[in-house]
């Protein structure tokens, strides 16, 4: 509470300061903290669920306020910085307030995720092997505080694919009876395919193969989560939805999986070999009537530390309903992404993306 004699000037805000983030005006008395935040909660516009701040008048950046059930959180920082860092990334160059996932899963026709392999959000972002990824970062969105939900690689791909990483803790060969984004999508006259470079066709359960239509590389089951599911595996209908890369049609389904082998997905190769296969794929795409009406997502699994469980990853949110250069410090992780896509079309949700965010701060 805030109080100028008698009167009560603020109460109730929730200043709450998350670990890893640095926040407020420090500094002796007499040094205008007060008149500042006045200035600030002066410029507030609640704009549906969410407030933003425009501090154009301070000579520091530009504040961001998140409504929660007891307040606003308010968070600082200098521009461009990341997640976790000692000043998180300011509004500077927010966008005006996001639609819901609903709203925009009206004009969504195709939703494709490309899910790349091991590496930390600090080796991706910034780093001069990767120019034509943060080409994307400063084009369209970035999650800077998105991470995988397990090591190793195997239940992230299930999280994605399922809601769950159906207890599962190593690379092994496993079956399921559990439910699925496929089943979702079906149920709700909606197509999809899981797109796997150098897979064999046919409903192959082989755990690792070579070659193929692909050209060189190498498919490892372990990434591929479709095949892992009885309904899909043992339904040679179904299972003809995994398919390879040279089969890949934008427009072939609603939803498309995108799983490159371990070469291009930077596992098994250097992170500029990835980028430039990401290049090659990513930008007939941009450039094609179907963008118009489209989302592309690109995550890693994993990471190499333990935060939220498989590490902080770099997701990129790339769509012509993105605000450029935008970057949401919100926690996000796998069940959050699939959460988004069943929140497009309203799909329902699926075990722990039931109770996950989803990402509409990015759609505008």
């Amino acid at each position: 509470m805030k109080r100028f004699g008698p009167r009560t000037a603020l109460n109730g805000l929730d200043l709450s300061v998350p670990r890893g983030v640095v926040c407020g005006f420090l500094g002796p008395n007499g040094a205008a903290k007060t008149r500042r935040i006045v200035v600030i909660l002066a410029a507030v516009a609640v704009i549906a669920s969410a407030a933003w701040a425009g501090t154009n008048a301070l000579d520091r950046p530009a504040a961001r306020i998140w409504s929660t059930s007891g307040g606003g959180r308010l968070v600082t920082g200098s521009p461009g910085a990341t997640a976790g860092s000692a000043t998180p990334p300011d509004s500077a160059d927010l966008p005006a307030a996001a639609i819901s996932a609903a709203t925009l899963g009206k004009s969504v026709r195709h939703v494709v995720v490309i899910v790349l392999e091991n590496h930390e959000l600090g080796s991706i972002v910034g780093s001069r092997n990767a120019p034509y990824f943060n080409g994307l970062v400063k084009r369209y969105g970035l999650a800077v505080n998105y991470t995988g939900v397990a090591h190793p690689s195997e239940p992230n791909y299930l999280a994605l694919f399922s809601g769950s990483t159906q207890g599962v803790t190593d690379d092994g060969v496993h079956s399921f009876n559990a439910p699925t984004l496929a089943d979702q999508l079906e149920a709700h006259g909606r197509t999809w395919r899981v797109v796997a470079e150098n897979v064999p066709l046919g409903c192959s359960n082989a755990s690792v193969a070579y070659n193929g239509p692909d050209g060189s590389g190498v498919y490892a089951r372990k990434h591929e989560p479709a095949i892992s599911f009885n309904s899909i595996r043992l339904n040679s209908r179904r299972c003809a939805s995994i398919t390879n890369l040279r089969q890949f049609n934008l427009t072939a389904a609603n939803f498309q999986l995108v799983i490159p082998n371990v070469c291009h997905d930077m596992h098994d190769c250097s992170i500029a070999t990835g980028d430039r296969f990401l290049k090659s794929l990513l930008s007939p795409i941009l450039a094609s009537a179907a963008f118009s009406r489209m989302l592309v997502f690109i995550t890693f699994d994993e990471g190499s530390s333990d935060i939220g469980g498989g590490g902080r990853v770099a997701t990129v949110v790339i769509g012509p309903h993105v605000a450029s250069g935008y970057r949401s410090t919100v926690r996000h992780d796998h069940y959050s992404l699939l959460r988004t896509v069943e929140n497009l079309w309203g799909l329902g949700c699926l075990a722990h993306s039931c109770t996950a965010n989803d990402l509409h701060e990015f759609f505008r």
